[in-house]
């Protein structure tokens, strides 16, 4: 629909909350408002690419000579995790979303002539991760999973007061630059000779080196993290928003990983049905050598490395007493549009679904969708999904190419996810089939008139008889 047209027959901020709803469309008499994934404009995602490529380029031409194969070496691994974000459709093209962002920048910019001359973009991920990250090249993430668990439009600016820090303060370049000190110091090239010149377990003591020396230019280090707070309170505390939020975000994500979904009893709760029962061995799992009664000890500090977001409770302690300095009652949680802020929370919990499915990664939009479904369950585009997924499940196990969408259970999962995927690594090729076919035939009468659940439903029956 033409724009333009639009904004003769609507206010300008109905139009705003139309165009973000847009995701949304009717169905089945214009009675239920169903969710459609937004299509990425690839043209855009290769045109910001190529400028970021040229900016590249630019600037390893302008590298100094000293160390420059090394330097060049990091940098170009940077790129190619840019491209790969770039390339797999992760960056958010939707106008009305990036809009939006763009807002929310420039209400810190306006804030602080600082950064009137910074070169920085913020880009909506569609990543289901609860984070955000400066990657290099002036690009920030802000991940939907993260996005979508925020309280309000401050605590939305203090994680992009944060990444702009990083940005700011060029931490990513500094790891690199000790990364590239390091394995030329004169205590490295006199280890590397000793290692050369033995005879023996040359292999073993290379790894011992090398994993000491090892870096992910695109995470900052711990002390990079609490730096990179108390910039981004400085930053708020020039603009309109609640500094108080950099506390209460800390708060969430220090409990982020925190996992309260009952997959065994959900899963149990889903798949019962009269003609075909729920069985108790598809949820069960291997008790392992101890037989399941022995009890690990607790390890408080392994398990906070293991957070996405580790040592929030210490970030905290060191960042109270500047937001405590600068706290006002006239500052406010939400200052752009709140009403924006609401719909695109609301859009990204499914986008993440859609996103996670279209990157071959079944399981994970699974288990997103079992955990959106608790809270709308009668939801279509739900419902079609669950059939969607398992329809791939049995696709995928008939051509032997299961192992390529699933992800297998590991102990830097929670406890819940691992749960999800023992579930479906316990499954038979006839089960998927099954299990599509009568969890979506139940629905059949509510939504025959629903296009994608029509497809699915198909598709389940053709199965279920082979």
């Amino acid at each position: 629909m033409n724009f333009c047209k639009l904004s003769t027959l609507y206010p300008k901020r109905l139009l705003i909350l139309i165009c973000i709803s847009v995701s949304f469309s009717l169905v089945a008499n214009g009675q239920v408002a169903v969710f459609t994934p937004a299509t990425e404009d690839t043209v855009l995602l290769e045109k910001l690419y190529s400028n970021y490529e040229d900016k590249f380029n630019k600037e390893l031409a302008a590298l100094s000579a000293n160390n420059k194969k090394d330097y060049e070496e990091a940098y170009r691994d940077r790129l190619e995790y840019i491209k790969e974000k770039f390339h797999k459709k992760e960056i958010y093209t939707s106008q009305i979303a990036q809009q939006y962002l763009d807002a929310l920048v420039n209400e810190v910019k306006k804030a602080n002539p600082v950064l009137q001359k910074q070169s920085f973009e913020c880009y909506f991920s569609r990543s289901g991760v609860p984070n955000a990250s400066y990657i290099g090249e002036g690009i920030i993430l802000f991940n939907m999973g993260l996005f979508e668990k925020l309280d309000n439009e401050s605590e939305a600016a203090f994680v992009i007061c944060h990444e702009i820090a990083h940005y700011v303060m060029k931490h990513s370049d500094k790891r690199i630059a000790d990364y590239v000190t390091a394995i030329n110091s004169d205590e490295v090239q006199k280890e590397l000779k000793k290692i050369k010149g033995s005879q023996y377990r040359k292999r073993e003591q290379l790894e011992k080196l090398v994993k000491g020396l090892t870096f992910d230019s695109r995470r900052h280090g711990r002390d990079h993290e609490s730096e990179a707070d108390s910039l981004a309170v400085e930053l708020m505390h020039n603009s309109r928003f609640n500094v108080m939020a950099s506390i209460t975000t800390l708060n969430l994500l220090d409990s982020i990983d925190n996992d309260t979904l009952n997959t065994a009893a959900c899963l149990e709760r889903m798949f019962n049905f009269p003609a075909f029962p729920f069985k108790k061995k598809w949820i069960a799992h291997e008790e392992g050598l101890l037989g399941g009664h022995a009890k690990l000890t607790v390890d408080s500090a392994l398990a906070d490395s293991l957070k996405t977001h580790p040592d929030c409770k210490q970030r905290i302690k060191i960042l109270e007493p500047l937001v405590n300095k600068y706290t006002s009652a006239n500052a406010s949680n939400d200052v752009v549009n709140k009403h924006e802020f609401d719909s695109l929370k609301n859009a990204f919990s499914y986008e993440i679904i859609s996103y996670a499915f279209a990157s071959k990664n079944f399981t994970r939009s699974f288990y997103y969708t079992l955990k959106l479904l608790q809270k709308n369950p009668d939801d279509s585009y739900l419902i079609v999904q669950v059939g969607k997924i398992l329809n791939g499940f049995y696709a995928c196990q008939k051509t032997h190419t299961l192992g390529k969408v699933i992800e297998l259970p590991a102990p830097g999962n929670s406890a819940n996810y691992n749960s999800l995927l023992q579930f479906v690594q316990n499954l038979y090729l006839d089960d998927y089939a099954s299990l599509s076919y009568h969890y979506l035939d139940q629905h059949s009468e509510k939504l025959n008139s629903y296009a994608p659940f029509k497809t699915e439903y198909s598709i389940s029956i053709q199965t279920a008889k082979q």
